[in-house]
């Protein structure tokens, strides 16, 4: 059977081709919004317009917005790689994943000149200019230069300092020289190559090779001191104290000194966080993080390949292992021989899953899940935020409306003794205990959850339709399709069938709906179907909570039963001061007689019963 695909692209798609390249789809306005590479354009074109495909939900939205597409072909599938990272950032297509606001990260530059300076810009200018980043924690960067700045003395001026400008005797030495802060090239105090060499000092110590940069400063400082240039030795013996006590703050993280970043990965439904931490020489130097978005049917393999692809297209520095959050499968090769090409050596790209190295993972992956929490919280103050848990949970269950009100029913009992139920009751995804309800079954007839199920659930909404109370979004059921339709069959009888209803069986957490015998097709790392655990889990923790106070209460009541003297008031006077059997017996007769209408000897009374061994002088009987 051939697909329904207009003439236009069906036209296309024929004369596909078979090389490597890079496809843009794009909707109706011509607005790009999908781009991919393929090892075999034709191939992976074609794929997205199969019947026999059975594509997510997020694929499936793709498709329906596909107007028209073009492709560009490469030579190989690395240059398709590079090809499709710098388009997806040029372009930033709604179905691709995207980093945050990419473009206002700032970078540490250093300039192209005879006597160059360093700062932060978030403008990269191509002349020649060296850029280091991108920052997304503009503190730490700005403390980073403040630290530079205060171990190697560069000029802090904007002068155009050309040798003709110099000899010309253009400019004078300002304050910074005077607080040995500028060495003075402005003046030719320091000729251009003993000023590169500092700022090669510079660069390194960006990168993380501090190591290198003390032993060259310390080469440099015993040279000088053999060759009787005794000032300029103080000067290197000054600039490495200073970087040996900021290097005495840097806690080492890895025994390994292999240069290494680290990237770890948090996610939920809609919003995932990437960090990463750049370890050199064994120290955390830097860490990063960037938000993502369009991930929504993305698995942590595809997330990760899409992010580095992204990060490393902005980032010039390249080290000779990455640890990764995930295996990138198919993507591994051709990113690996990109990233091998960008560093000019050879990358290794992991991921671990025990040993030291997934040690690593984990510690960065606890930074994701707080930074993507801050995010979050972040959203959660505006008033018009719906959580991605409820938008996830309105996709996976194909609702017309987001489920903003859920409530949820669970059964509680022990062979059909003091049977109870649970309502409880999540707004926006969050729990709203004032409304909890709880429900004594009034039902006489042996143990039988469905009957029991239909009982409660017609309770509920009859008195909120007598009442004109608000109804909800959605019902969740704690079972499976026979607690359903028990439900089912009291909202039938209230006329109030259409409310959205499903049940979650515990033991494969199945979703069911009403009118199908087989369960919803739910990924497993969806936060729908985590909000609906949560529910399901809070119902459950509700009911057996008060099943067991009513179990109490009943187990203190027979026994009091049993008492000489003890009557139906009394007894509800004991059971509501004491509320069960263990704090009874744990007390003595003082603390019973405290009770209004319990005397000194009806207390003596009851503690004997509890105590049949114990004489009257044991000093708990008074």
């Amino acid at each position: 059977m051939k697909p329904r695909v207009p003439e236009k692209l069906q036209e296309k798609l024929d004369h596909l081709s078979r090389n490597p390249g890079v496809y843009l789809f794009k909707d109706h306005r011509g607005d790009v919004i999908y781009v991919g590479k393929a090892k075999i354009l034709r191939n992976r074109v074609r794929s997205y317009f199969q019947v026999s495909r059975v594509p997510d939900l997020k694929t499936s939205r793709l498709v329906e917005k596909i107007a028209d597409f073009e492709t560009i072909v490469t030579d190989s599938e690395l240059e398709a790689l590079i090809l499709e990272a710098n388009l997806v950032k040029e372009y930033r297509p709604r179905y691709n994943i995207n980093l945050k606001d990419d473009k206002s990260f700032p970078y540490i530059r250093v300039t192209n000149e005879p006597f160059p300076r360093l700062f932060a810009t978030r403008k990269i200018v191509r002349d020649g200019s060296r850029y280091f980043g991108p920052y997304t924690d503009v503190a730490s960067m700005r403390e980073l230069l403040k630290t530079i700045k205060r171990m190697f003395p560069i000029r802090s001026c904007n002068f155009n300092l050309t040798p003709e400008n110099i000899a010309a005797k253009k400019f004078k030495i300002c304050l910074d020289y005077h607080i040995k802060k500028c060495h003075g090239p402005c003046e030719g105090l320091i000729n251009r190559e003993e000023y590169g060499q500092i700022i090669d000092y510079v660069v390194g110590f960006i990168l993380g090779k501090s190591n290198r940069v003390v032993e060259e400063i310390k080469h440099r400082m015993q040279e000088a001191a053999t060759n009787r240039r005794f000032e300029q030795a103080a000067r290197l013996r000054d600039q490495l104290q200073t970087i040996e006590a900021f290097r005495m703050r840097q806690k080492v993280v890895d025994a390994n000194l292999r240069e290494r970043d680290i990237i770890a990965l948090a996610k939920d439904d809609a919003d995932a966080c990437c960090v990463v931490f750049r370890l050199r020489e064994g120290k955390i130097i830097g860490r990063q993080h960037f938000y993502l978005n369009g991930i929504e049917d993305e698995d942590a393999s595809a997330i990760t390949a899409a992010f580095i692809k992204q990060f490393y297209a902005l980032n010039n520095e390249v080290p000779a292992e990455i640890l990764l959050p995930a295996a990138l499968g198919d993507e591994k090769s051709p990113i690996q021989a990109w990233l091998s090409q960008k560093r000019k050596g050879a990358v290794e790209l992991t991921a671990p899953v025990r040993g030291e190295k997934a040690q690593l993972i984990r510690m960065c992956e606890k930074n994701a899940g707080l930074l993507l929490q801050e995010l979050l919280l972040q959203k959660e103050k505006n008033k018009d935020y719906v959580p991605g848990s409820v938008q996830a949970l309105q996709r996976d269950l194909h609702l017309d409306k987001l489920p903003v009100r859920i409530e949820a029913f669970d059964i509680s009992n022990i062979q059909g003794t003091d049977p109870v139920a649970s309502m409880v009751c999540f707004i926006n995804g969050k729990a709203q205990r004032s409304q909890y309800r709880r429900f004594r079954i009034r039902s006489k007839a042996a143990p039988d959850d469905f009957a029991m199920m239909r009982e409660v659930v017609g309770r509920r909404y009859k008195r909120q339709l007598q009442e004109k109370g608000e109804l909800p979004d959605l019902i969740l059921i704690d079972g499976g399709k026979g607690q359903l339709n028990a439900a089912l069959q009291a909202l039938r009888e209230l006329h109030i069938a259409e409310l959205p209803i499903a049940a979650l069986a515990k033991r494969l957490d199945e979703i069911y709906l009403p009118g199908s015998a087989d369960p919803v097709n739910v990924r497993r790392d969806s936060a729908g179907l985590r909000l609906l655990q949560r529910l399901r889990d809070e119902a459950h923790r509700f009911a057996v909570t008060y099943h067991r106070t009513l179990r109490k209460r009943r187990t203190l009541l027979s026994e009091l039963q049993s008492i000489e003297g003890v009557g139906a008031v009394r007894r509800n006077l004991l059971i509501r001061h004491f509320k069960s059997v263990a704090k009874l017996k744990n007390a003595s007769s003082k603390d019973i007689a405290t009770v209004e209408g319990i005397s000194q000897s009806l207390a003596e009374k009851i503690w004997h019963f509890y105590h049949p061994q114990r004489t009257a002088d044991d000093p708990h009987v008074s």
